[in-house]
């Protein structure tokens, strides 16, 4: 399993190093991701390498992830202050479940839900996946593949667990396998020396936010100024994670997980830019971390015919507009 890393003493040496000025009195936050270290959370590394939360006034720990560790049940009870959560759905779940947190900003316009298929096999559109053994986790079949065989007519009898591991559908040309357009194509590609038929779920209408920024209500309602300075500083970040330079975050990231190559954290970037992962949709006039209220009422339409959401819940309580859609960071943004 790969390290927990705190960066208070990396920032600091950081800051020696390249002359970024450590504010004296910034606030203390700590930002828990759902997973390990990688390119997916390259916006956050960013502005703890290059100073950008310090220059909001915020001292901030990343505490990553894991397979054995689980950050979103740290928020509700203070020992994080913020988390990164995975999909709108979680959203949704802390309102049925009466959890007090709440989500501020989508750092990713698009889930990165993919589906691969071999190539050569004739399967050119979506639809022609119905003819595939799927291989799906049971998070995926409880949550997006309710939604597929709702809107497309999937079926529960083509799907197979999957494990996380992609031998299986190496091994089975006939198949098509779950995975994160950032990161399961580059494992294929390593291990079967082909290039996977790639299916973005979000490209098909499934319109979750992805890599949600959730706190608690309480600080929402305490402490805004800080919630904004927050979610502020970190689209700084990842605009300057995309498109500036990004060496100093990467490190950390591979200082936090050393499993992760460069050319695994270049893959990743690459993805993200090309298929509008993080700057697309709403972002593009109101800037990364954007939501509407019409996406989110789209997509819980969609959950509610799909099942796996009750038509009854409030789910206006789930996310604010407060501290997006304020065209933080425009600027960075390369010209045309």
């Amino acid at each position: 399993m790969p390290r927990r890393w705190t960066l208070t003493a990396t920032i600091l040496a950081l800051a020696a190093t390249t002359g970024i000025a450590v504010a004296q009195g910034a606030d203390k936050v700590s930002f828990g991701t759902n997973w390990v270290a990688q390119a997916e959370h390259g916006g956050f590394y960013q502005a703890v390498a290059d100073g950008t939360y310090r220059r909001y006034g915020l001292d901030v720990t990343i505490v990553p992830g894991g397979p054995n560790v689980n950050n979103r049940i740290l928020l509700p009870v203070g020992k994080i202050d913020f988390f990164m959560s995975a999909n709108s759905l979680q959203s949704f779940d802390a309102v049925a479940q009466d959890v007090p947190t709440i989500a501020i900003a989508a750092i990713f316009q698009k889930d990165p839900q993919v589906l691969l298929a071999h190539p050569g096999r004739g399967i050119e559109r979506f639809e022609d996946l119905k003819k595939l053994t799927l291989f799906v986790s049971r998070e995926g079949v409880v949550s997006y593949y309710q939604w597929m065989k709702r809107d497309f007519g999937f079926t529960d009898a083509q799907v197979k667990p999957y494990t996380f591991n992609p031998q299986p559908f190496l091994a089975d040309k006939n198949s098509a396998m779950q995975g994160y357009i950032t990161s399961e194509p580059y494992a294929v590609e390593q291990a079967g020396k082909f290039k996977p038929k790639m299916f973005l779920l979000a490209d098909q209408g499934f319109s979750s936010y992805s890599t949600l920024i959730e706190t608690r209500r309480d600080l929402v309602e305490k402490k805004p100024d800080l919630v904004q300075r927050f979610v502020d500083a970190s689209v700084v970040g990842w605009y300057n994670y995309l498109y500036g330079d990004n060496r100093a975050a990467n490190a950390l990231i591979r200082r936090d997980n050393p499993e992760m190559s460069e050319a695994a954290i270049a893959y990743s970037i690459a993805r993200m830019k090309e298929f509008g992962i993080v700057d697309s949709g709403d972002a593009l006039k109101h800037g990364i971390g954007a939501m509407s209220d019409a996406r989110v009422r789209d997509f819980f339409d969609k959950m509610v015919r799909a099942g796996v959401v009750k038509a009854d819940l409030d789910y206006r309580r789930a996310y604010t507009l407060r501290f997006v859609n304020k065209g933080v960071g425009l600027d960075l943004r390369p010209k045309p």
